[in-house]
């Protein structure tokens, strides 16, 4: 894994922490480590007074040289559906939504409940559909504030996430360090917090960085963002592909497959008029063809709250029989399909639609939090 400054404590893998306790504590036994590792991950321990194996002599420098981070819940949206969507505010006073999805495909009839992440403030992509374009990056999430959003979602709600997906605000390979950093400790067995198979990396298709995910050896699924099977389309749609042209992106999500040999996914938002004739759908299962793969047909939620221009403004979502047709097609050309819900629409939750509410520019003190049950 590529190495940068991680000024948390909290947040680290089981080597940074052994790393950390010898130069800055002193302390050159691994299991120390191990012991901080299961409490902060495992038992999701806040303070050091509380890992009560630990010397009180190294609970007290540990609690002089460092802090446990904490995100502040500052609202908590609820849709009619189940659906949770939480405004948090971090310590640098910037603010993030992540959401809690009962079921995230239209056909899913297992109990899921799927928490969306977010990986940056901010999305610095501008990608026409999607409402966190209009806020800009403001900066990347700390390994830290990503494993945070988790056990926060799932200390509000009294509810266990069964399932990850990186969809939310940002994007995850444009923080790939911190990325890979959560992902280690998620998936590391001792902290028993998901499998593998259980998590969704999302991406709008950096190349190298999908390469180097691949050989990090963490096998979790990775779904490329796609809506348009031509050049010229996915351009104005999404202005990264001037970048890196489709060709490039759809090899290195096949190379994903070879080294990993998991099934890929190809996200696909359906746009009247635009994306969605017989021919797009005929393109877009000849693309799922190449490896073992997946198409992920999603409704286009308006995000007109923010105000959208030039294309962005003209975006409409395909009509009902012209998306059935679309799936219709895929099927008979060879693809496997499901259909992503709209899980949240009334809360600006659903997919794309995530650019903060405006409760974000209210100070903590002014909000009063409505009570969350399970």
């Amino acid at each position: 894994m590529r190495k940068e400054a991680q000024p948390d404590f909290f947040g680290r893998t089981r080597d940074e922490l052994v790393e950390l306790l010898h130069s800055e504590c002193g302390v050159s036994e691994r299991f120390r480590a191990d012991q901080l590792y299961e409490w902060l991950y495992a038992r999701r321990i806040t303070s050091f007074q509380e890992m009560t194996n630990l010397p009180r002599s190294l609970q007290h420098t540990l609690q002089e040289k460092f802090s446990i981070p904490k995100l502040e819940v500052r609202h908590v949206s609820r849709s009619a559906d189940g659906t949770k969507k939480f405004l948090f505010a971090l310590e640098d006073g910037r603010s993030i939504e992540t959401v809690l999805i009962p079921s995230e495909m239209r056909d899913d009839r297992s109990p899921r409940r799927t928490l969306c992440v977010s990986t940056q403030v901010g999305c610095p992509l501008d990608c026409k559909f999607c409402a966190t374009a209009s806020l800009k990056l403001k900066r990347n999430l700390t390994a830290a504030e990503i494993l945070l959003q988790i056990f926060e979602a799932e200390r509000i709600t009294g509810e266990e996430i069964t399932n990850l997906v990186f969809m939310g605000m940002g994007e995850p390979m444009l923080n790939y360090d911190n990325l890979v950093r959560a992902l280690t400790i998620i998936t590391d067995p001792k902290t028993e917090i998901l499998a593998k198979r259980r998590i969704t990396v999302s991406t709008s298709g950096i190349p190298a960085a999908i390469r180097d995910f691949a050989m990090e050896g963490l096998n979790v699924k990775l779904a490329l963002s796609l809506h348009a099977t031509t050049n010229a389309l996915r351009t104005r749609l999404m202005p990264i592909n001037k970048k890196y042209p489709l060709e490039e992106v759809l090899q290195a999500m096949e190379d994903y497959y070879k080294t990993t040999r998991r099934p890929v996914t190809y996200e696909y938002i359906l746009f009247k008029g635009l994306n969605d004739s017989h021919e797009d759908a005929v393109r877009l299962a000849r693309i799922a063809r190449r490896v073992p793969s997946r198409v992920n047909v999603i409704p286009f939620h308006p995000i007109d709250f923010t105000h959208p221009k030039g294309i962005a403004a003209e975006l409409q979502p395909a009509t009902p029989t012209t998306f059935e047709r679309f799936i219709e097609t895929l099927r008979s050309e060879g693809a496997a399909v499901t259909v992503r819900s709209s899980s949240g629409k009334d809360i600006e939750a659903a997919c794309g639609q995530l650019a903060l509410s405006e409760s974000a520019m209210i100070t903590p003190e002014s909000i009063t939090l409505p009570a969350v049950t399970s």
